[in-house]
């Protein structure tokens, strides 16, 4: 299944990717640090919502209170309870 998520508080606008069970691929980031997006991205690639929520989660970026990462733990979990709840 493919999940958008609309950011708050980020440069980026929003983050799309692919959730199947736990596992997420195919993230994609509209707007944002490119090169460094595509690089957590990248990373991430096949990885659970559980090891992208304990790394990212709480991260911040300058003087917000969240970042792309941060936004990216949130999305993921999201989907998650959201996928799991329609089962």
């Amino acid at each position: 299944m493919t999940y958008k998520y609309k950011t708050k508080g980020t440069c980026a606008a929003e983050i799309s990717f692919d959730i199947d069970g736990d596992i997420i691929t195919n993230i994609k980031f509209l707007g944002g640090c490119n090169g460094n997006l595509k690089a957590i991205s990248t990373l991430l690639e096949g990885k659970t919502v559980d090891y992208i929520e304990q790394k990212l989660k709480g991260n911040t970026c300058g003087w917000k209170q969240t970042s792309c990462a941060d936004q990216l733990a949130i999305a993921v979990r999201t989907a998650y309870e959201q996928q799991k709840s329609q089962n």
